[in-house]
């Protein structure tokens, strides 16, 4: 997939998963530093993929999702970022953000590769959405062709809708 950042093309490393994809393993820190893997979180997921949180967009991105998700209960919402995880709990709490689920993909980069959504030229995360159920199947994904625009939230709100 051809993506840009401010109207420059990028490349995404890892082949980009795809609906009824088994989704991959992943490695990434939480806000104490410690490993979380795919198999770690359960149910219904929303994984929001963003390049970091003290950016407009992302911030914009993040707290709609916080507003949004939270109208769907069965739905754990999951933020990544390359942010260090020192970093995201700041802005968590200054953006009053405390139901979200918030990951770090800074260490390995693996869920950024192993999902296709590693910018290598950049070292950030698309901004992307994938949605997985509870068998670890992938139901929906959406990335954002400009780095630097929101997604279509209307689009992810209606398919969370339908798989909840």
């Amino acid at each position: 997939m051809n993506i840009t950042m401010a109207g420059n093309p990028v490349s995404l490393t890892g082949t980009l998963v795809k609906v009824g994809d088994k989704a991959p393993d992943f490695l990434v820190k939480n806000k104490e530093l410690g490993n979380v893997a795919l198999k770690d979180t359960k149910g219904l997921r929303l994984f929001v993929a963003v390049p970091s949180l003290d950016t407009p967009v992302c911030d914009m991105e993040v707290r709609k999702f916080h507003k949004e998700a939270a109208a769907v209960p069965q739905v754990e919402t999951i933020v990544l970022s390359m942010d260090l995880p020192f970093a995201q709990a700041r802005w968590c709490g200054a953006a009053g953000i405390d139901t979200l689920t918030i990951y770090s993909d800074f260490y390995n980069h693996s869920f950024g590769k192993n999902y296709g959504l590693y910018i290598s030229e950049l070292g950030l995360l698309a901004r992307a959405i994938i949605i997985v159920d509870a068998a670890n199947t992938v139901r929906y994904v959406q990335v954002v062709p400009e780095v630097t625009h929101e997604p279509d939230y209307a689009d992810v709100i209606k398919a969370l809708n339908a798989l909840a």
